[in-house]
């Protein structure tokens, strides 16, 4: 997502976009996000999901959570994929996302708790 910058309220608005951003992968918090970005994980399309779960949270306004990545778990048929560990200390690995997929996530599982079992791998 680019921002055209024609005047000083632009500027101060992609200041306050990258300080979210940077917000968002500190801390620690009640929940953390991790997008597995490994080789296979970034050709699956990684990066596009970071991008999207990084614009749904800066858009909610969420504080609660740090938004990390990691390398590959080993399941690369199952990717583009996401560790959402809760304050109860509960992971939820979903796979085979999209930016629709994030979309839901953030609205349900994130920010009202309600983890969407139709992505996550069960056991």
């Amino acid at each position: 997502m680019s921002i055209k910058i024609e005047k000083p309220e632009d500027l101060n608005r992609l200041r306050e976009q990258a300080r979210g951003e940077l917000e968002a992968r500190s801390g620690p918090k009640e929940t953390s996000i991790t997008v597995h970005m490994g080789t296979c994980g970034i050709a699956a399309g990684a990066r596009d999901i970071m991008a999207e779960l990084t614009e749904q949270l800066a858009g909610a306004k969420v504080e609660n959570v740090t938004l990390r990545q990691s390398g590959c778990l080993g399941l690369c048929d199952l990717e583009p994929m996401l560790t959402i560990r809760d304050k109860s200390g509960m992971d939820y690995l979903y796979v085979h996302l999209n930016r629709e997929k994030i979309r839901e996530i953030v609205a349900d599982h994130v920010l009202e708790g309600k983890p969407v079992r139709k992505y996550i791998l069960e056991e």
